[in-house]
């Protein structure tokens, strides 16, 4: 899910939090007894995203944009709290123009996510969109000049490999191979947009982190904030423009859009602790059972049973995004580290 997108502001959030907090969050895994108590959150993190994309997907009498109305409620919910209790200020002086495009582009990049989640099999959009860490690269190239190493060039061609196994696009396959917008799943057809958001989301997705390097300054809950508040005002408008503002059905649909905003706040709250008590890569690495769940769920509830193709570019992404994480996490750790010396072919230039 898109959720992966915040990982890096929150990491940035806490280095500047209060170490009382992180004391207090220390002291409370200490009393469990569980030193992977972290890890553990952001699982059941990712199980309640992944649970938010099938409720997305499920709801097809409601249009995917209003939908990620509901779900910015979610993220703007546990972030208030937090910007009041330390207060920090509302929007920063020095940094609002920079603060305005970070949350039009995960605003949308998130709806992207939406309707390709609507418009593709479940695990194979939440696999693209999955992909966003590793074409960061690419963009700290071009907009911030920074090193692209070797390590980072092979990440972004399994990447794109594994992508292009998913969408299966003609012009690659010719037509010994369905393409994936000529699949049908009990009588659904996924055409060629579904693919092309679910890439669009992506690309929208690496470009937040962009912006987010230039807003590590501020604390988490400030860009949490302002996300919320204007994803949540930025749908509204798009969902009046095209006339998708209703109130949901009575019954079934009404209580799954309350349960999506639920599940929304539970994994945003959960991923917030699981940073608090973990370093960013070992979340990062934990989150990808988001994919794990996506292909369950689709096999549970849709009856779309991934295909070969599917499973290896599943395989070639997760990949690369593990990898990436692990690189971050071993930078991370003091030079004399044995995990360090041991990870040190992920340092190849």
């Amino acid at each position: 899910m898109p959720e992966n997108l915040e990982l890096h502001q929150f990491v940035d959030g806490f280095r500047h939090s209060d170490a009382l907090s992180k004391r207090w969050f220390a002291r409370i895994r200490n009393k469990l007894n569980c030193p992977y108590l972290g890890i553990i959150l952001a699982t059941l993190s990712s199980l309640f995203f992944s649970l938010c994309s099938v409720i997305v997907k499920g709801l097809v009498d409601i249009n995917p944009m209003e939908l990620a109305s509901f779900r910015f409620i979610g993220v703007l919910l546990p972030a208030i709290p937090i910007l009041v209790y330390t207060k920090q200020p509302v929007f920063p002086e020095g940094k609002r123009v920079i603060l305005l495009l970070r949350c039009f582009m995960g605003t949308t990049g998130l709806m992207l996510s939406f309707y390709a989640f609507r418009h593709m099999p479940l695990a194979d959009a939440s696999v693209i969109i999955f992909s966003t860490p590793v074409f960061v690269a690419i963009f700290a190239r071009v907009f911030l000049k920074e090193q692209c190493s070797l390590f980072n060039v092979i990440t972004i061609i399994l990447t794109l490999i594994g992508v292009v196994l998913i969408t299966r696009p003609p012009f690659v396959f010719g037509d010994s191979v369905p393409s994936l917008e000529a699949e049908r799943y009990e009588g659904k057809h996924y055409d060629i947009w579904g693919p092309v958001a679910a890439i669009s989301s992506t690309l929208f997705g690496a470009n937040v982190y962009i912006l987010l390097r230039a807003l590590k300054g501020l604390h988490f809950s400030v860009i949490m904030t302002n996300f919320g508040a204007f994803a949540l005002v930025y749908t509204l408008i798009v969902c009046g423009s095209i006339g998708a503002i209703c109130w949901p059905a009575c019954g079934r649909d009404r209580w799954l859009v309350v349960v999506l905003g639920i599940f929304s706040f539970l994994g945003q709250i959960l991923l917030t602790l699981s940073l608090q008590l973990e370093q960013a890569g070992p979340v990062a690495i934990a989150r990808c059972a988001d994919i794990v769940f996506a292909f369950i769920w689709q096999m549970m509830f849709f009856g779309e049973a991934p295909t070969g193709y599917s499973l290896l570019g599943a395989f070639l992404v997760v990949s690369s995004v593990i990898l990436t994480a692990l690189k971050k996490w071993a930078l991370s750790l003091p030079r004399d580290s044995e995990v360090r010396k041991r990870l040190r072919f992920l340092f190849i230039d």
